[in-house]
């Protein structure tokens, strides 16, 4: 152990590695809740029979990271001081992820962050593992601009910063390709009214609607949308998109909804199935469903494992160092 997991140690003084999984349960992510813990809590069980992380046996912790932000970065106070959380892994906004680092930072502790998100995070100690718009949204723009012939987009999002931050990314994607933007808007979190959306969305014209609406939000605009019979004649690009918000919108909505993913759970491939079996084993047969956001969980405890295996520690300078190169 180096000294900074010493010192770890003589302050919480027990050998077990105390992990807070800040997991949206309330509000419009909070879709994503149940399948984000579950699978965070799957990867617990498997390292833990690996003889956990270091040696050190994983105590796994759910907090929410829904609802107000001051009482989400109380929850994270109050977890680091009195639990003694030695290591934070979060699935929830960017706005939360910018504000809960000042915390981790401070406190130096090891914060990994797991969704889909608008890139750049560069803050010492803080891992972000997800998908960047570059990586996702680019090639999808420039497929849906060859093959579909789709020149005219529409940006709709959630009102905060990965909305923001990636509508800036894929203009710049959608210029590459030719198209044009023909209408942008921000709709605040919660809201389920889209008839004035969808009439400027009408009025635009457009060949493709981008979407950045995140979890109950894009249920509810995406049934909204295919109600006012618009599904049949554009076409809908949808970020954040997976398997547990598919469900919600229901198979009679999803005419011509596209979107890319990192993961989806219909892959197959030895790992996939091993997971997938694996989850429902722990979880049973109606389980909630396993979509790339939730999904990202396990990958972020893995990321962990394979980050400490490699730096040797699980201090936070070690451990930042390390995550860089696992892929």
């Amino acid at each position: 152990l180096s000294p900074g997991d010493h010192a770890l140690l003589r302050r919480r003084g027990t050998n077990k590695l105390r992990v807070g999984g800040f997991i949206c349960c309330t509000g419009s992510p909070g879709v994503w809740g149940p399948c984000a813990t579950n699978s965070a809590r799957l990867a617990v069980a498997e390292i833990n029979k690996r003889g956990g992380i270091l040696g050190r046996e994983i105590e796994f912790s759910v907090y929410d990271a829904g609802g107000p932000l001051d009482e989400v970065l109380n929850r994270a106070e109050q977890a680091i001081a009195s639990d003694e959380v030695d290591l934070v892994v979060g699935l929830h906004t960017s706005a939360v992820r910018v504000a809960l680092r000042d915390i981790t930072t401070r406190h130096r502790i090891p914060y990994i962050y797991t969704p889909v998100y608008e890139g750049g995070e560069r803050t010492p100690g803080v891992m972000a593992i997800g998908e960047t718009p570059r990586a996702e949204s680019r090639p999808a723009i420039h497929w849906l601009a060859e093959v579909k012939k789709a020149k005219r987009w529409y940006l709709i999002g959630s009102d905060y910063v990965w909305p923001w931050q990636s509508h800036r990314a894929v203009k710049h994607y959608i210029a590459e390709s030719g198209g044009q933007v023909v209408g942008e808007e921000f709709v605040p979190l919660g809201e389920d009214d889209h008839e004035p959306h969808l009439a400027r969305i009408r009025a635009a014209k457009p060949d493709v609607v981008l979407i950045t609406l995140i979890g109950t939000d894009s249920i509810t605009f995406n049934r909204a949308f295919a109600e006012a019979g618009l599904a049949a004649t554009t076409l809908r690009y949808a970020g954040a998109m997976d398997e547990t918000v598919l469900l919600g919108i229901g198979p009679d909505a999803t005419e011509n909804l596209f979107c890319a993913s990192g993961y989806f759970g219909c892959i197959d491939s030895r790992a996939n199935d091993d997971f997938r079996i694996s989850y429902r084993a722990m979880f049973g047969a109606h389980a909630p469903p396993i979509g790339s956001v939730g999904q990202s969980n396990y990958e972020g405890m893995r990321f962990v494992e394979a980050a400490a295996n490699r730096a040797g520690s699980l201090a936070v300078g070690p451990l930042f160092a390390a995550g860089r190169n696992v892929i």
